[in-house]
C-alpha cells in the first residue's frame, strides 16, 4: 500500500496566513468558546494523523470490496473495513465539527470542518460519502425541523449512530426536480408518502441503525414545479417518542448502481410506501420544499468541488514523490552524452510541467474553497448586518465555481497525476488509477457542471442587479491596484488585470445579449464559467505569491542568497522547507498567470462572437 501524504502545510497557510481567519474567531459564536488559532492548529493536525492512520488504510480495501445488495433480504452491506470505524468517526466529532454543539455537534467554523474534510476525503472519499449527507441532513432538520423532531434525531445523526441521505431525483426526472411525481397526503400529526428515488448516495447500508431521508414530494392539490414541492423527514425505522427505534417505515431499497468508483459507497433505488405505510414528517412550510433543500444543496456543492480538489491533491502528492524518485533518461541538455547519469523524470521539462499544472490546480482549489467557507462563516454568524449580506453575496457567487471548476480542475489534475506515472499510474498497485475514478463523478452529482454554469449565468450574475459580481471584481481590483508595481509579480498582476477586464466584458455582453437573444448566455455558460474560474485561480494564486514573496525573500537574505540567483536559490531550497514551500509559492503563481491568464481575452472573444453553429448544426 503507497503510503499517505498531505500538504498540511499549505492548509495551515491558507488558515492562517491568505484568509481573515480573525475575523471568523472574533465572531462571538466562537469568541465565547475561546476557540483560537491554536484551536484550529491543532484540529488540523489530528485529522491528518486520522486520516493518516485509520482512513487511508481502508481506502484500497474499501474500493476493492465495494458495496453487495442482497435482493432476498433488500439490504445493502458497505465494505467490512468500514464498520469498524464509521461510529467512531462520528463519537469522536468529525462528522459534525462546525454543527452546533447543542444538538450533539462541535460548534467549530466551518471553514475548519472544511480544512478537516479536505484531509479526509484525500485519504478516503467512499468513507467520507457515506457520513456527508448525513451531516446535511441532521443540519435540515436542526435548520427547518420542530423541537421534537430536532430532539429525536439530531444528535444521533451528528454522531453517525444513525445515517442521512438527500432524495431529490428521480427516473425520468433526472435534474429536472419539478418534474418530481413522488406525492403525499396528510394523516393525522404525520404524512404518507408514496414515490421512488434514484442515485441516491449511502440510501441503505448497514454501517448504522437507522437511515433518515430527507426527500421532496408533492403534497395533493398542490401545483405543478418547483413551487408545488415539499420536504419531509423519512426514516428507514419509525423512531418512538422516547428516541428508541419502532417498526419499519415501509422504505425498501430494490438496487444499487454499480458503479466507474466511489465503489465503497453505495448509490440506490428506494421505494417509499409501496405498501401505502410510509410516514413522512413534514420540514419547514408546505410548498417550500426547495428553499428549505437549496440549504443541503449549496452545502453539498462546495463539498463536492472539495472532492475534485481532495483527491487532486492525494493524487499530486503521490505523483511529486514518484517523479522525485524515478530515474529514468538522461537530462534533455546530456541526451547525446552516454556517459552521462540518468535523471529523476522531475528534471523532464514535460513531467515538471504536469507537476506545476497539478499544483496549481490544487494551491488554488484549496484557497477558493476555504475561501468560501469564511465567507459561509461571516454571513451565518456576523452581527454586522451589512458584511453578511456582503459575504451571503459572495458566497452566492462562489458557489458555482467551488462545485464545478474545482471538480473539472480536480479531475484533470488526477489525470496529469496518473500520466506522470506512467505505465504505474494506470495499474492497481498505485491508487492514483482511483483517484481518476473517483474524481469523475464530482462533475455530474449534485447538480451537473453544465447546470452550475446555468444557475451561475441564469441567477447568480443577475442577483441585486450585479452587485455581488461586483463586490467580488473589488476583491480582485483591491489586490491588483495593491501590486501593480510590485518589485517581481508586476506582471504577473497586469495579466491578472486583463484576465479581469476579459471576464468583465463578457458578463456586460451576456447582460445586454440576454434580453433579445438569450440563447447566447445559455449556450457559453460552461465555458463562461471556466473563464471565469481561470480569473479566480489567478487572483487567489497571485494573492499567495504577494505573501510568500517577502518571506522568502527574507530567508534568503538571512541565508545569504539574492533571491534572482536561480541555482543559489534552488540549492537552498532542497535544504530548507519553509524556502521550498514559500519559492513554490511565487513560482507556481507566475506559472499559471503566464500560462493560463493570456488565454482569457481569446476566450472572452469567442464568446462575444455570437456564434450559434452548435445549435444549428444537424447531428
Amino acid at each position: 500500500m503507497a503510503e499517505f501524504y498531505t500538504d498540511v502545510r499549505d492548509t495551515k497557510f491558507v488558515l492562517f496566513e491568505q484568509l481573515p481567519i480573525d475575523d471568523v474567531l472574533a465572531l462571538p459564536r466562537y469568541k465565547e468558546k475561546e476557540i483560537d488559532r491554536d484551536t484550529l492548529n491543532a484540529v488540523v493536525d489530528e485529522a491528518n494523523k486520522y486520516a493518516k492512520n485509520v482512513l487511508w488504510p481502508m481506502n484500497a480495501a474499501g474500493d476493492r470490496e465495494g458495496c453487495s445488495y442482497d435482493n432476498k433480504t433488500k439490504k445493502v452491506h458497505a465494505p467490512k473495513v468500514f464498520h469498524e470505524h464509521f461510529h467512531e468517526f462520528g463519537t469522536n466529532g468529525w462528522s459534525a465539527l462546525a454543527n452546533s454543539s447543542e444538538w450533539g455537534g462541535q460548534g467549530m467554523p466551518y471553514v475548519l470542518a472544511l480544512a478537516a474534510d479536505d484531509i479526509f476525503v484525500s485519504a478516503n472519499l467512499s468513507f467520507c460519502l457515506n457520513a456527508l449527507l448525513t451531516t446535511g441532513c441532521s443540519h435540515l432538520i436542526e435548520t427547518w425541523g420542530t423541537d421534537e423532531l430536532r430532539k429525536l434525531y439530531c444528535e444521533k445523526m451528528y454522531t453517525l449512530q444513525w445515517g442521512g441521505t438527500m432524495c431529490l431525483t428521480e427516473a425520468g426526472a433526472g435534474s429536472d426536480v419539478g418534474a418530481s411525481r413522488a406525492k403525499a397526503k396528510k394523516e393525522g400529526d404525520h404524512y404518507l408518502l408514496e414515490g421512488e428515488k434514484v442515485f441516491i448516495s449511502a440510501g441503505e447500508h448497514d454501517l448504522a441503525d437507522n437511515i433518515v431521508h430527507a426527500v421532496l414530494a408533492r403534497i395533493e392539490g398542490a401545483p405543478a414545479g418547483t413551487k408545488g414541492l415539499s420536504l419531509f423527514l423519512v426514516p428507514k425505522v419509525r423512531v418512538k417518542p422516547d428516541g428508541t427505534l419502532g417498526e419499519p417505515n415501509d422504505v425498501e431499497c430494490t438496487g444499487i448502481e454499480h458503479k466507474m468508483g466511489i465503489h465503497g459507497s453505495p448509490t440506490c433505488t428506494l421505494s417509499f410506501g409501496g405498501n401505502g405505510k410510509c410516514h413522512a414528517w413534514l420540514l419547514g412550510e408546505e410548498g417550500k420544499g426547495m428553499r428549505a433543500m437549496f440549504q443541503m444543496m449549496n452545502e453539498a456543492r462546495i463539498h463536492v468541488g472539495l472532492q475534485g480538489s481532495s483527491l487532486a491533491s492525494g493524487a499530486y502528492q503521490i505523483a511529486l514523490r514518484y517523479a522525485k524518485e524515478r530515474v529514468q533518461g538522461r537530462h534533455i541538455l546530456q541526451y547525446k552524452d552516454e556517459s552521462a547519469p540518468a535523471t529523476t523524470i522531475i528534471n523532464h521539462p514535460d513531467v515538471k510541467q504536469m507537476l506545476m499544472w497539478q499544483k496549481a490546480i490544487v494551491d488554488a482549489s484549496r484557497a477558493l474553497l476555504l475561501r468560501s467557507a469564511v465567507c459561509y462563516d461571516l454571513s451565518q454568524h456576523n452581527p454586522n448586518e451589512q458584511q453578511k449580506n456582503m459575504y451571503t453575496g459572495l458566497l452566492e457567487i462562489l458557489t458555482p465555481i467551488c462545485k464545478a471548476y474545482c471538480s473539472d480542475q480536480g479531475f484533470y489534475a488526477t489525470t496529469l497525476a496518473l500520466q506522470t506515472l506512467g505505465g504505474y499510474g494506470y495499474i492497481s498497485e498505485f491508487p492514483i488509477e482511483q483517484y481518476v475514478r473517483d474524481s469523475k463523478i464530482a462533475s455530474i452529482y449534485e447538480g451537473t457542471n453544465g447546470i452550475q454554469a446555468m444557475d451561475l449565468v441564469g441567477r447568480k450574475l443577475p442577483a441585486k442587479g450585479g452587485m455581488n459580481l461586483m463586490t467580488l471584481a473589488q476583491q480582485i481590483n483591491a489586490l491588483i491596484e495593491q501590486h501593480e508595481k510590485h518589485e517581481l509579480l508586476a506582471p504577473e498582476f497586469k495579466l491578472l488585470a486583463q484576465g479581469r477586464d476579459a471576464l468583465a466584458d463578457v458578463s456586460m455582453y451576456f447582460a445586454m445579449t440576454a434580453p433579445t437573444d438569450p440563447l447566447i448566455p445559455v449556450l457559453n455558460a460552461t465555458p463562461y464559467l471556466d473563464l471565469f474560474g481561470q480569473v479566480v485561480f489567478g487572483w487567489l494564486l497571485l494573492e499567495q505569491a504577494a505573501i510568500a514573496y517577502p518571506k522568502i525573500v527574507e530567508i534568503c537574505k538571512k541565508k545569504g542568497v539574492k533571491y534572482d540567483d536561480d541555482a543559489a536559490v534552488a540549492k537552498l531550497c532542497e535544504d530548507d522547507e519553509e524556502a521550498r514551500f514559500y519559492d513554490g509559492k511565487v513560482k507556481v503563481a507566475q506559472f499559471y498567470a503566464r500560462r493560463s491568464l493570456p488565454l482569457c481575452q481569446p476566450k472572452a472573444d469567442v464568446l462575444k462572437s455570437g456564434d450559434k453553429s452548435a445549435l444549428t448544426a444537424t447531428l
